[in-house]
């Protein structure tokens, strides 16, 4: 998926890795396809840092000051939607690990009560909310939760990565 910057030289490109268990966010020179800088930003183990790091096969490549606060905004917001679980209390990042991990952040419909029924016991009713919708990005009710993001790609479809 990619984003265009409104001058149209640059663009970010977001992809996942699933083997990394990482979103990556490239910034790129449309005119010339080189990718400039790559944010990568792990979304399961909250011991692994986002990083930034610079495409040294590029050379010197002057990026303007508003581009890069562009690219570092949605790469803030990648690291919102896809860590803020992290920051939780140490429990309830451990049961979200774990309920991951279980069901691989999918649920169908039929077993939801059921493991909602389980977390309810683990987890006190305040915390309810966030860990369901860290694990499964659901509700409590069983609705999915709005994770519309923006920019709007470049295509019109989509939410985002």
């Amino acid at each position: 998926m990619a984003f265009r910057h409104p001058d149209g030289d640059y663009a970010i490109t977001a992809m996942c890795s699933v083997p990394d268990d990482a979103w990556y966010l490239e910034l790129d020179l449309v005119a010339g396809q080189r990718t400039l800088v790559t944010a990568i930003v792990p979304d399961e183990d909250p011991a692994r840092e986002p990083t930034v790091c610079f495409n040294p096969h590029v050379g010197h490549a002057d990026v303007p000051y508003e581009v890069m606060r562009w690219f570092m905004h949605q790469v803030d917001e990648e690291i919102r939607t896809s860590r803020a679980w992290m920051r939780l209390r140490p429990e309830l990042v451990e049961i979200i690990c774990q309920l991951r991990q279980e069901h691989m952040g999918v649920i169908d419909d039929d077993d939801f009560p059921q493991v909602l029924a389980d977390v309810r016991t683990a987890v006190p009713g305040e915390d309810l909310p966030a860990v369901l919708e860290a694990t499964f990005g659901r509700n409590p009710d069983g609705t999915n939760m709005d994770h519309s993001r923006t920019p709007q790609p470049i295509d019109g479809q989509g939410d985002g990565p």
